[in-house]
């Protein structure tokens, strides 16, 4: 069976699993539009419209529409509806990715405290400086509902690794001493959001970082897979928290549409040994040793050693993972 078989919608990051900046990742295109199934994009970066996203992914080589496209803002806006409703004004810290989506539910946009705000609504843009900063600081002492698109820590640039939208709100949670409700990945609203939208029951999730694709979709109870071509490689998938462990492993979006390799556990009697294979593959898990035997091709050699340590009976850290393993 294909990863595909019986999913009714299929869940897409972007940045390391469609793209990277403004290029296509390598055999992504053609995989995703040979996907029957509805695809939805879900994206944290809160600086970009659903139609932007739309075109920047049509320019690849994907005919897609700002419906296909669930951004951090859009899952914001039913958060901050328990709190406001449409005439509020509201005190953003960010760009069009937000404003975009409270005018058109009707909301006010503000950006300083002295406008009298009922909420304040945070995430990424390249042109947040202290001072959107401190006037979210100034509002939000006076107790107002905060809530923050994402909470990634780093986003990617054309000069680098950058400092994120966590990063930013983190500043402003110095300075006020509460955290905001979070509504893109690993939180749940992104996700319902997603499938809510095309009302499926039986989704998957493909991303490239754990901490955000993985543990959301974990949160969410859909199945997740983890492609190789982005941020999250062998170390930290074999060093990962329960919480951020796939469901399944593939080198590159190619691996949905072929049969997913079946692992093999065998016990050794004589001398306690458990072996893990996939195709080729074998990993050794003997006590407290996770041991290559054999590579294998592709992600084989991964998948077996994912299963060797997350079925053994302690934690990753109490493990001596063979350094062969963790690449």
């Amino acid at each position: 069976m294909t990863l595909l078989d019986g999913v009714d919608a299929v869940l897409f990051d972007l940045d390391g699993v469609v793209y990277a900046g403004p290029t296509a990742v390598p055999h992504a295109v053609e995989a995703i539009r040979a996907i029957a199934q509805p695809v939805l994009y879900l994206t944290n970066n809160a600086s970009r419209t659903d139609a932007q996203v739309a075109s920047h992914l049509s320019e690849l080589g994907l005919e897609t529409t700002a419906e296909q496209v669930v951004t951090s803002p859009q899952a914001a806006m039913p958060l901050l509806a328990r709190h406001a409703t449409a005439g509020d004004a509201i005190l953003v810290v960010g760009g069009d990715g937000i404003t975009v989506e409270l005018e058109a539910r009707g909301y006010r946009v503000v950006r300083t405290a002295a406008e009298d705000p009922v909420a304040v609504v945070q995430g990424f843009a390249p042109h947040v400086g202290w001072k959107d900063l401190a006037e979210a600081a100034f509002a939000l002492h006076r107790g107002i509902p905060w809530i923050a698109t994402n909470m990634d820590w780093t986003i990617p640039q054309a000069g680098g690794i950058a400092p994120g939208n966590g990063t930013l709100v983190s500043a402003v949670h110095t300075a006020v001493g509460r955290m905001p409700e979070v509504a893109g990945k690993p939180e749940t609203p992104i996700f319902a959001a997603a499938i809510e939208r095309v009302g499926a029951s039986s989704a998957i999730m493909v991303g490239d970082r754990l901490d955000t694709d993985i543990r959301g979709a974990n949160r969410a109870g859909i199945p997740s897979v983890l492609v190789l071509t982005g941020i999250d490689q062998a170390r930290t998938v074999l060093l990962a928290i329960p919480e951020d462990r796939p469901t399944h492993i593939i080198a590159d979006l190619r691996e949905l549409h072929a049969d997913y390799p079946e692992t093999r556990e065998t016990f050794e009697r004589s001398t306690g040994a458990t072996y893990a294979e996939v195709g080729r593959a074998a990993v050794r898990r003997l006590g407290a040793d996770v041991t290559l035997v054999r590579a294998g091709e592709g992600a084989d050699t991964l998948r077996a050693a994912a299963h060797a340590v997350f079925t053994a009976d302690r934690g990753a850290s109490a493990l001596r993972i063979d350094p062969a393993l963790l690449g």
